[in-house]
């Protein structure tokens, strides 16, 4: 069985290159959930559509997740909807950006 905590730990390493904050902190994960043993299905999205770190960004979750103990394969989904909004952000990373 895959420790989700544990997952979202290693993701706290994987930071967005132009904002300089981690995708947890940005709100950029909408979903984990293991629908089969060793099987680790991440959805997430971006600030944008247009977003230049995409690739970047899907590699490192894939990356950092496959690390965590019990996951044998990563299957990371970008999704546009719900659209990302800056409200999905945590209070620390809007006092990072000045958005407080």
């Amino acid at each position: 069985m895959i420790d989700l905590r544990e997952v979202e730990t290693r993701l706290r390493e994987v930071y967005d290159p132009e904002l300089g904050l981690n995708v947890i902190d940005l709100g950029l994960i909408y979903r984990m959930e293991e629908p089969e043993e060793g099987r680790l299905v991440i959805e997430m999205t971006m600030t944008t559509p247009g977003c230049p770190a995409h690739e970047t960004l899907i590699e490192a979750v894939e990356w950092a997740a496959a690390r965590a103990f019990g996951v044998a394969e990563v299957d990371v989904r970008v999704v546009w909807n719900p659209p990302w909004t800056p409200e999905r952000m945590s209070p620390e990373a809007r006092r990072v950006l000045g958005w407080m």
